[in-house]
This record gives C-alpha cells, structure tokens and sequence, in this order.
C-alpha cells in the first residue's frame, strides 16, 4: 500500500451536513471504515481530536462513540482513554477471508497448535468432496489462538494428490491458503460456508478452554480453486468471542460477519 492509499484510507472523510443520515451515524460510519483499514492500532483517537477532525460538537462524537462501543468495537474504561477491541473483528460473509491475515493486520498476534498434520482417509469427508471413499487425503488439525487465548479448534481436509507438499509446512504462524499458495500453486478463490449454533463435546471444550454446555459456533466450509472443491473445514469456534451483524441498504443485503477475533485461513 502506497502512503498515500493509506492516508486516504486511514484519514477522515468529510460528513455530509445534507445528508438525511445524522451526523453521528455517518461519524461512526466513518470511524468504522477507518478501523477496518487498519487505523488506530497504535491508540484511538480522543474525543476533541474528533471534534476537531470532523468539525462536529462533542455531543455528536460522544454518540457515535456510544454506538461503537455498543458494537464492541471500542472499549471506554472510566480513567482511561478510548481504545479499539482487538478481541472482535468485523468479517464479511459471502467472501474469502483470513484469520490470519485479520489478526495480524489489527495487531493481534495469531499462533496455532498443530494437533494433526498427516495422511488420512475419510469416506465420509471424501464423499463431501465429491471423491472416492478410499481417496487419500492431508488433514490439517489446529488449535487456532489469539494473543495465547484459544479461539478455535479448526480441521481441514485436501485432496492428498493436491496438497501433499504441505505436510512441510510449519504451521504455527502461517495461513492454510498461503502455504497452498506458495508449496502446491492452488489458489483457493471460492467456496460456501454453513454456520451453526453447537454444544463442542468434552475434548472441544478442553482445548478452548469452555466450561461444560457453554456454547459456541460450528462452521463447515467448502474451499473451491478453479471450480473444483480442495478442502472441506470444520471449526468450532468459542461463541464468546462470536458477533453477528447485519447491514444492509434498499437495493442489495450486505451480511456481516463480527468475531471478537476472528475466524479461518
């Protein structure tokens, strides 16, 4: 990114007095932007530096603000100055994304436990994948954490004749696509995700540190290059650490993904 993308990007936009959306809703429209860009990682911005900024009084950043921290995207503690949640990220569904690459990019240091990296057979996977039941395949088992916190239990599955140079790989700070990438030339560029709510079973919640019944997210993704699916995922992820949120405008849904910390790559 060139200094000047990402002065655009970090950088304030003007509000629109005109506008019928009031002035604190596009204030925290704006910050939004601004944190998804990767601004404020170092500190947050106080309340007369937005004053400033935006030209808006301190009522309107004072609103603003309430709604971000309403949408646990900002932390307020009495004594303190304002600061960003790096417990929760905002992730859009309906596109390929990265946990990886998220928590790294929001300064939050992303680490996994391989668990399982080997050769297996699965029939019940395979026929997911559309092959032969006896059709080997490379699972890869992580246990994924955030600043050393569990976050979530992850499992793929590839076709073996495809992903076999990734048995390699040292996981336990790099991306599942990066190494497909870079060891086995297969760029993931498509796939479906199913997302559901899920009581993780006893060996679940000991590795995410869960007390007993406490509930969590359960995603199945597909993983597609070129039309052909390459890996079939299941995670579990800590529902703590799980938000979801909506957006969505007169012409077309927009559906958003909003982890505390994030979820696969």
């Amino acid at each position: 990114m060139s200094q000047q993308q990402a002065a655009d990007d970090f950088g304030p936009r003007p509000l629109d007095r005109r506008a019928p959306l009031p002035l604190w809703a596009q204030l925290r429209d704006d910050l939004r932007r601004r944190m998804e860009a990767g601004a404020f990682t170092a500190e947050f911005p106080a309340e007369h530096r937005l004053t400033a900024e935006y030209e808006v009084s301190r009522h309107t950043v004072r609103e603003a603000l309430r709604r971000l921290r309403a949408d646990g995207l900002v932390i307020a503690e009495r004594g303190r100055a304002s600061r960003l949640d790096t417990r929760r990220i905002q992730q859009p569904l309906g596109s390929l994304y990265s946990l990886f690459r998220e928590l790294e990019s929001r300064g939050v240091e992303q680490r996994s436990e391989v668990v399982r990296l080997e050769h297996t057979v699965d029939d019940t996977v395979a026929e997911r994948m559309g092959l032969l039941p006896d059709a080997p395949l490379v699972v890869l088992e992580r246990l994924r954490l955030a600043d050393g916190e569990p976050l979530a239990h992850d499992t793929s599955y590839l076709p073996a004749e495809l992903a076999e140079p990734i048995l390699e790989a040292d996981f336990r700070h790099t991306a599942l696509y990066t190494e497909l990438s870079r060891r086995c030339g297969l760029k993931v560029d498509g796939g479906q995700e199913r997302i559901l709510p899920f009581l993780p079973d006893i060996r679940q919640c000991w590795l995410l540190g869960l007390a007993a019944r406490e509930a969590a997210f359960f995603i199945e993704r597909t993983g597609r290059a070129g039309g052909r699916v390459v890996e079939w995922r299941e995670t579990v992820v800590r529902g703590d650490r799980f938000a979801f949120v909506a957006q969505w405008s007169g012409t077309s849904p927009d559906v958003t993904l909003a982890p505390r910390a994030a979820c696969p790559s």
